[in-house]
């Protein structure tokens, strides 16, 4: 009889105790029955995202947010909200869904005051979705490459067209880690290959490096690998060019000794 009398009282308080949590952990701009108490204009509505975003109410913000750029797309509050959409994707770590937002921004706002931070963004998330360095794990280089090859194609072309944004030197920071990551990517491509006596492969890698990297740590080492590389192809014309293009280039390295030995021997 007990059981059955908490059942009853269970079942009869359930839904004050729902209404208690709606109205302790919801927002303020939703009714008793779930539907969004909208304002009435479009900035009104933006700055109700806003706080809703404060507050970590994300599912209303974005309501909010959705609602401004369907509702208002003429106004400036509808171009706001969607880049505020892609940062919130962006800062929940949705790297590819951030960077597809922020280029579908780009497209339909190109001209905007924030365009630089949108673009940069693209190139940001897709660094950040590259593979990392753990433990017990091959190191980055040695793994997939297309969200680095992303990344510093993005960011490049992000200095090409925002020369003097102020978001310049975190991009030439991160376009500068994404670069070395790919020419060491080339380096351990070219010496799995050189290893296995497969010439050509080897020196199409180290090509790419020397061409598409340059200032990399390993370009000096490149050449000189490629000139080797190249004798054992019987492409003694090519070794001579790559020798010749680290004495030139770089007249102060410790390798330049090596490279003139080398070449002489070509001659």
């Amino acid at each position: 009889m007990f059981r059955s009398l908490m059942r009853r009282l269970s079942t009869a308080f359930a839904p004050l105790l729902a209404l208690a949590l709606l109205l302790g952990c919801g927002s303020s701009r939703v009714s008793i029955s779930g539907e969004m108490k909208y304002g009435k204009t479009a900035e009104e509505n933006f700055n109700f995202a806003e706080e809703e975003l404060k507050e970590g109410n994300d599912v209303e913000a974005v309501k909010f947010f959705e609602f401004v750029r369907t509702k208002y797309p003429f106004s400036k509050y509808s171009a706001l909200a969607e880049l505020r959409l892609a940062d919130m994707k962006y800062d929940k770590g949705r790297w590819i869904e951030a960077a597809d937002a922020y280029k579908d921004f780009l497209k339909l706002h190109p001209t905007h005051e924030n365009a630089d931070r949108a673009a940069v963004r693209v190139g940001l998330a897709h660094w950040n979705d590259a593979p990392g360095d753990l433990w017990l794990f091959p190191p980055a280089y040695e793994k997939d490459q297309v969200s680095v090859r992303d990344a510093a194609k993005e960011l490049k072309e992000f200095l090409e067209k925002f020369p003097d944004s102020k978001y310049r030197p975190e991009a030439e920071k991160v376009l500068a880690l994404a670069r070395r990551r790919l020419a060491d990517h080339e380096w351990y491509v070219a010496q799995f290959y050189a290893k296995r006596d497969l010439w050509a492969g080897a020196a199409g890698r180290l090509e790419t490096l020397v061409r598409e990297y340059p200032g990399t740590p390993h370009e000096q080492d490149a050449l000189i690998r490629l000139a080797e590389v190249y004798v054992k192809m019987d492409e003694r014309f090519r070794a001579q060019q790559a020798l010749q293009q680290l004495i030139v280039k770089h007249p102060g390295s410790p390798r330049r000794a090596e490279a003139e030995k080398l070449l002489a021997q070509l001659r």
